[in-house]
């Protein structure tokens, strides 16, 4: 049977893209200057949260001098203390912060996961690096049967989670399909003969959304608090 030990050590050393593999380790030998005295991950990076979760968030993947240096989701740049303090505001975290593994984070009812696992150039991940990490994402859905709720955090975040869709069940997508933007919420099927989920897009927490204000904190809360109702 699949387990979360498992399927977690199959991402950590997932090698199935060159590109991405050969930038997450330079990044991690070169470093920031800010962390010049940190031990980079610089390996792929797996889910982190609730596997009993009933809300799933999915972004584009790992910042360069974030998760990709943290090893965990969202943790250690701009964008992950947007999402961290919103998702605390909302009841989903227990501490509004999020700076390294064993920083006492825990995640309650939520679970975050990623299109692509490795840090991509210029956070522009290829189609077929995408493809090569659907089914990472295809094993997380299967075990995570309390999900009611998906939030898909940027449009390509939108496109993976209704791509996961059609493989599981292509009559469960509209036609036409669902286009992404800020609160489109939508209905889609995550898992075989399990019921239809509330799916939701939200603007991508990036320094680019939040500092030009086209993504507020006001916005992120009121998709958050939204998937927390339907998730009710």
């Amino acid at each position: 049977m699949e387990s979360w030990e498992r399927l977690n050590a199959e991402i950590v050393t997932c090698t199935r893209c060159p590109r991405l593999r050969a930038h997450c380790e330079q990044v991690a030998r070169t470093k920031r200057r800010a962390f010049s005295d940190q031990s980079y991950w610089g390996r792929p990076v797996p889910g982190f949260g609730d596997t009993a979760a009933r809300v799933l968030l999915c972004g584009l993947a790992p910042a360069a001098h974030g998760a990709n240096r943290t090893g965990r989701m969202f943790t250690g740049d701009d964008s992950g203390n947007w999402l961290y303090a919103a998702l605390h505001r909302a009841g989903f975290a227990n501490q509004a912060e999020a700076h390294a593994t064993g920083d006492g984070l825990t995640l309650r009812g939520a679970f975050i996961t990623a299109s692509a696992r490795c840090a991509p150039p210029d956070n522009k991940p290829t189609p077929a690096e995408l493809a090569a990490c659907a089914p990472f994402l295809d094993r997380e859905i299967a075990m995570l049967t309390g999900v009611r709720v998906v939030v898909a955090l940027g449009g390509i975040a939108w496109t993976t989670m209704l791509g996961h869709a059609r493989r599981v069940d292509p009559a469960s997508v509209p036609s036409p399909r669902p286009a992404f933007g800020h609160g489109a919420e939508a209905r889609i099927r995550m898992r075989a003969n399990a019921p239809i989920v509330s799916f939701l897009g939200c603007y991508h927490p990036s320094r680019q959304n939040t500092n030009t204000g086209r993504l507020t904190r006001e916005m992120l809360d009121a998709v958050l608090l939204r998937a927390k109702r339907l998730a009710e």
